[in-house]
C-alpha cells in the first residue's frame, strides 16, 4: 500500500538530488585555482588560500557587518510583522473586512521583484512621491538610494510591505487550530480579549513561531541578493554590499570563480552553525525544535 506514497516521493527526491545535492560537487573549486580550460579536476589545488585571501581582505568585515546588520534588522522588524497581522486579523469579526485586508496585504508578494524594485526607485528618486513628502519637512531632496544611511531602512520597510501578508498565512492557519472552547472558558472567567491573546493565542501558536524562527536563523546570512542587486549602486556599497552580492560581483562580473565559491562556502557553514545553535537553544528553552 505504501508503494504509491514512495512513487509520489520520487519527483521530490529527484529534484533535490539533481538541483541541490549534485551541484555540491562544484564546491571543490573553493580549494582550487579554477580555470574553465582545465576544468574542476584539472585545476591547481591551492587548499585554503582562497579563504585566507577573503578573511584578510578589506571587504571581509564590511560585507559581514552589512549582512549581519541587515539580517538582524529584518529579523527584528519583519519577522514579528506577520505574527502581529495574523493576531489583528484573528480579532476582526467582520468577514468582508477581514478578507479585504487579507487580499490587500497578500498582493505585494505576487508582484514581480523587478517591478517592486522599480517602484521603490521611482518613489525614492529626487522627484519621487516620498522625496516630495519629506522635502516638505526639510529633506534636501537627494535621491534616497544615493545615501548609504537610508538603504537599510528602505530595504527593511520594503521587505515588510512585500512579505507581511503572505507570511501571515501560516500563523492564521495555526490560529484556526486553537480550540475555541479555551476562549469560551476564558470569557466565562472574565478574561479580556488582551488577556486571551497573551494566555491562549500566543501560547497556541508558539510552536509555529519557534519553527519559523529556527528556519529564519538558518537562512539569516542569505540576505536576498536579487533585491539588493536591483537597488544598490556604488554610492551605497558601504552599507548595501552583503555576502551574496559580493559573491555575485566576484564570481560573475570579475570571473573569480574559486574566490567567490570560497565566500559562498563560508556563508553556508555560518548559516548551518546558526541553524544548529538556534535549534539547540529552542529545544532547551521551550522544548520546540526541528529535531
Amino acid at each position: 500500500m505504501n508503494k504509491y506514497l514512495y512513487i509520489m516521493m520520487i519527483p521530490v527526491i529527484a529534484y533535490y538530488a539533481i538541483f541541490h545535492y549534485a551541484p555540491m560537487y562544484g564546491v571543490i573549486i573553493a580549494f582550487k585555482e579554477y580555470t574553465p580550460i582545465k576544468g574542476v579536476t584539472g585545476s591547481e589545488w591551492v587548499g585554503l588560500d582562497n579563504f585566507r585571501d577573503f578573511f584578510s581582505s578589506y571587504y571581509f568585515w564590511r560585507i559581514l557587518k552589512n549582512t549581519i546588520i541587515i539580517s538582524l534588522l529584518t529579523l527584528l522588524f519583519e519577522f514579528p510583522a506577520p505574527i502581529v497581522l495574523a493576531l489583528l486579523i484573528n480579532e476582526v469579526r467582520g468577514k468582508i473586512f477581514k478578507r479585504t485586508v487579507q487580499t490587500i496585504t497578500y498582493m505585494p508578494y505576487f508582484i514581480s521583484l523587478v517591478v517592486i524594485c522599480g517602484m521603490i526607485k521611482t518613489f525614492t528618486n529626487a522627484d519621487g512621491i516620498l522625496n516630495s513628502i519629506f522635502m516638505f519637512f526639510g529633506y534636501d531632496g537627494q535621491p534616497m538610494l544615493q545615501r548609504p544611511e537610508l538603504f537599510r531602512p528602505i530595504y527593511v520597510l520594503s521587505e515588510i510591505w512585500q512579505r507581511v501578508g503572505w507570511e501571515s498565512i501560516i500563523y492564521i492557519a495555526a490560529l484556526m487550530a486553537i480550540d475555541t472552547e479555551q476562549y469560551e472558558a476564558a470569557r466565562i472567567d472574565g478574561a479580556s480579549r488582551l488577556k486571551q491573546i497573551f494566555y491562549i493565542t500566543l501560547p497556541g501558536i508558539l510552536p509555529t513561531i519557534t519553527i519559523m524562527f529556527i528556519l529564519r536563523m538558518g537562512n539569516m546570512l542569505n540576505v536576498g541578493f536579487e533585491k539588493i542587486i536591483l537597488l544598490y549602486n556604488p554610492a551605497i556599497y558601504e552599507t548595501a554590499d552583503v555576502i551574496s552580492t559580493f559573491v555575485y560581483r566576484k564570481g560573475l562580473l570579475e570571473f573569480a570563480w574559486s574566490y567567490s565559491t570560497a565566500v559562498g562556502v563560508f556563508n553556508s557553514v555560518f548559516n548551518l552553525i546558526l541553524l544548529i545553535t538556534a535549534n539547540y537553544v529552542s529545544r532547551k528553552v521551550n522544548e520546540n525544535s526541528l529535531w
